[in-house]
């Protein structure tokens, strides 16, 4: 989920804690585990600072290590540690608790976004992602908002939240069921589809596809429960050449195909040099496929510049791919 939404949902679970006793009878608790949760909320999206470094390690590694089962357990370790460092007199086992349910709660609804997370690492690195829920959902923030808001007028913050989290939780069935609904209709219209690729748009009623058959990739949306059906092409898979196997080689290459389950490829050559670009074709808007991956090489196969990322006209990718060339 997006930052705020974190944010929120750290405040709420912060009102729902009072509900345990060792908590809600002892202001100091009260205050003590309100700063962890929102601290545990937040504390997975860490790695967020790897995009100072680039954008290949920033893709490679988001969602990664910091949400996989070691760090579900080890979060909660080191901000209730450090909180009891500076406030000793708190019950240290329910501020972990609290803490943790922070974190797991964190890394529980990522799962649900199309972007996913590695949270089953290290037992396997795939990337889990039930794309039921979009990055941002007015539903669930506002649910939020309006918990904190009724707790300021003097609602009981654990039971408010309380009820608040049972309406989510029928929410995200109603979502999980209708995203199931969405694949079982497009395997319809295609039997031999042998995946579904579905990502949750900002709008209930509308998903973006991509249908894989073992000849043809579909993309296609699907709105109102109607599928519309945009462009297709050939399951081409990545083949064992040489100038594609020179661009695998560079890092940003690497880390979008470890992140994409479905693109396109396409290789053009122009006065002695080659372009390699790889398209992730989940993200379609307005006619545009805004995830990328480019490489271009010499014609002795030499990287000369590559990018990967989200980019929204030629433009601004010749002036990213110049300033790669320049670094």
């Amino acid at each position: 989920m997006d930052t705020g939404t974190h944010v929120v949902m750290g405040i709420a679970l912060g009102g729902l804690a009072t509900l345990d006793p060792v908590v809600g009878n002892d202001p100091v608790m009260r205050q003590t585990v309100m700063v962890a949760a929102i601290i545990g909320s937040q504390a997975p999206d860490f790695d967020t600072v790897l995009k100072l470094r680039n954008n290949a390690v920033y893709i490679r590694n988001h969602r990664g290590i910091t949400h996989s089962l070691p760090a579900i357990l080890i979060w909660p370790f080191i901000i209730a540690g450090g909180i009891s460092m500076l406030v000793p007199e708190v019950n240290y086992l329910h501020l972990w608790l609290w803490t943790f349910i922070a974190v797991f709660l964190h890394v529980f609804v990522d799962i649900f976004n199309a972007y996913g997370t590695q949270a089953l690492r290290p037992i396997t690195q795939r990337w889990v992602a039930l794309g039921s829920i979009n990055i941002f959902d007015p539903f669930i923030f506002l649910a939020h908002v309006v918990g904190i808001i009724l707790w300021r007028y003097g609602f009981d913050p654990g039971y408010t939240f309380l009820a608040i989290y049972f309406v989510l939780i029928l929410y995200y069935i109603w979502r999980f069921q209708a995203r199931s609904k969405v694949i079982a209709h497009a395997k319809s219209l295609h039997p031999t589809a042998t995946h579904v690729f579905i990502s949750p748009t900002f709008r209930w009623n509308q998903w973006h596809l991509v249908i894989r058959t073992k000849e043809m990739l579909y993309v296609a949306e699907s709105r109102n429960h109607r599928i519309n059906f945009f462009e297709q092409y050939p399951f081409e898979p990545i083949p064992d050449d040489p100038i594609i196997n020179a661009a695998r080689k560079d890092a940003n290459l690497s880390a979008f195909l470890s992140f994409s389950p479905t693109y396109r490829w396409e290789v053009e050559s122009d006065n002695c040099q080659y372009e390699v670009r790889f398209i992730d074709l989940r993200y379609r808007t307005k006619g545009h496929y805004p995830f990328v991956a480019i490489v271009q090489l010499d014609e002795d196969l030499n990287i000369l510049s590559s990018y990967t990322g989200w980019v929204y006209s030629e433009e601004t990718l010749k002036r990213k791919l110049e300033l790669s060339t320049q670094s």
